[in-house]
């Protein structure tokens, strides 16, 4: 018997179907909302997709009294950092109009509880590492100040009428379903790990490592990656801890640790067993050397644990993923 729905926005995207999946395998009914511009229709498996935009309020208000979900996990959005500098009015529009739109059908249908999809980005460049909670937000780039609006609208409404929420704020998302039904698929494709595991398997001629000469022990940038797995069990938990009456909350998400480029590198050619051809190109601006994340808060507050820490796991999800995509 289902405990009951959820409604998942972006739930066709990459961290939305392992959502989704993780909800259905705990008794949940996930609700996919989705306008499929960048999610994949044949990723929505565990429940109902209704298509729609998210600035399509009176969609969102419908589909909300129709399904009758206890709580909204909220995933939509843009992500792309470069394209967010490129083209800053669609991040402000869709990720920020976007969420007053969800948050307006929400109200209107006296639905509270939300986890939301924010990002380890509003902190900037902190010289405090590991990143905690309470390092100063400074975003460089529309995408990071889009999404630390949507947080201060979350904190707005909590004031206003009650609103519950928790703010998951990720560092970088890697690996795939442990079971190989979904996965990373971008287009066109930003992530490290993805990147150089097509190269290892001839399905774009070189990655290139965006500068070698930062203060690092082998002149690479370091970055906390996290399990798309453990993501999902983090939203699981948000979601118990908001029907628990829990506090409202924004929470690190990341695994403590770091590992350069040139680590992930050697570790996808050892899963792949093929080498990985590289270019080395100049800095990116805005990079910092380090951003490696602080979770003890959610672990304290959420009992999340990370189920897959290692990167050779992570690495060994996405490439199986990738081969069975090829198959």
């Amino acid at each position: 018997m289902s405990r009951g729905t959820i409604l998942v926005t972006g739930g066709a995207g990459y961290i939305g179907s392992h959502v989704c999946k993780a909800l259905a395998a705990a008794g949940w009914l996930p609700v996919t909302y989705d306008n499929l511009s960048r999610g994949h229709e044949a990723a929505v498996k565990w429940g109902p997709l209704e298509r729609g935009d998210l600035l399509d309020t009176a969609h969102l208000t419908a589909t909300i009294a129709r399904h009758r979900p206890v709580a909204v996990a909220h995933l939509a959005g843009l992500i792309a950092v470069g394209e967010s500098v490129r083209e800053p009015l669609l991040y402000w529009r869709v990720n920020v109009g976007g969420s007053e739109s969800l948050l307006s059908a929400m109200r209107a249908n006296r639905l509270d509880k939300l986890v939301f999809s924010s990002t380890c980005a509003i902190y900037g460049a902190p010289a405090q590492q590991p990143i905690v909670e309470s390092c100063p937000a400074a975003p460089v780039s529309p995408y990071a100040w889009s999404k630390l609006a949507i947080e201060q609208v979350l904190a707005d409404c909590h004031t206003a009428f009650g609103l519950s929420s928790v703010a998951l704020r990720y560092f970088n998302a890697a690996g795939a379903d442990p079971e190989g039904e979904i996965g990373e698929a971008h287009d066109p494709e930003t992530h490290l790990i993805p990147l150089l595991l097509e190269a290892a398997a001839g399905l774009r001629p070189d990655i290139t490592v965006f500068g070698e000469d930062y203060p690092t022990p082998d002149g690479t940038c370091i970055r906390d990656y996290l399990h798309v797995a453990d993501i999902a069990a983090a939203h699981l938990l948000a979601l118990d801890h908001l029907l628990g009456g829990g506090e409202r909350l924004a929470v690190n998400l990341g695994n403590g640790s770091g590992f350069s480029v040139r680590e992930v590198i050697a570790v996808a050619e050892a899963v792949s067993g093929r080498t990985v051809p590289v270019t080395i190109g100049p800095r990116r601006p805005g990079d910092p050397p380090r951003l490696v994340g602080d979770a003890r808060l959610a672990g304290a507050r959420l009992g999340w644990r990370p189920a897959w820490p290692r990167l050779e796991d992570q690495v060994a999800h996405a490439w199986a993923w990738l081969q069975r995509r090829r198959a």
